[in-house]
């Protein structure tokens, strides 16, 4: 069975991505789920809106469950291959990730009209919590970019740095993260509860 899946092209990230999405076409048409008008559209924006932040937020549970405590364990002689290999390839989708999440988010508002109630958190029930949400996810995405990267970029070595101005750049990033991790619990339950408990 592996070597079939690795024949198929399963061994190329590429490739099994677009495996993805040809499966979800097949099954969306098959099932009778898919109906190009607006109700499709907005749901494939939602989509989108929960793929990306499933990988952003994913991202960030890696970087603070596995990655930072993982480090003081990793021998000095083995850190380059995070520092210099796998660090920066997470940071490239944890903040394109974040990104996207923010953009489908406020299009998904948009599409379904309580864009500006959310953001001003003048709306009631769902448009209140979803505000909640978003307000906290927008704080979480300006940290990624504003703090996280520019940080992350110097305690890397990506940006010219002498070692304490690194050092000082590392915890700068770490503890923005932690914040991060700490409002993405009010944040999905904001996220989630405005689909399920608002009345």
């Amino acid at each position: 069975m592996i070597d079939l899946l690795a024949k198929i092209g399963l061994d190329k990230l590429d490739r099994a991505l677009a495996y993805g999405v040809a499966i979800a076409l097949v099954l969306a048409l098959l099932s009778n789920s898919f109906a190009p008008d607006y109700a499709w559209a907005t749901f494939f924006v939602r989509w989108l809106h929960v793929l990306s932040g499933v990988m952003w937020i994913g991202l960030l549970w890696y970087f603070n469950f596995v990655q930072i405590p993982s480090m003081p364990k990793i021998p000095d002689e083995q850190k380059p291959a995070i520092g210099k290999v796998i660090a920066p390839a997470a940071l490239y989708w944890f903040r394109w990730a974040a990104l996207a999440t923010v953009i489908t988010g406020l299009l998904l508002a948009m599409m379904n009209g309580y864009l500006v109630a959310a953001l001003t958190l003048t709306g009631t029930g769902a448009s209140k919590l979803i505000g909640i949400g978003m307000w906290l996810g927008l704080i979480m995405a300006y940290n990624v970019w504003m703090i996280i990267w520019p940080n992350q970029q110097i305690a890397l070595g990506m940006v010219e740095a002498d070692a304490d101005a690194k050092k000082k750049a590392a915890r700068t990033a770490m503890i923005t993260s932690r914040f991060n991790t700490m409002f993405s619990i009010p944040m999905l339950y904001f996220m989630v509860g405005a689909q399920n408990i608002a009345a």
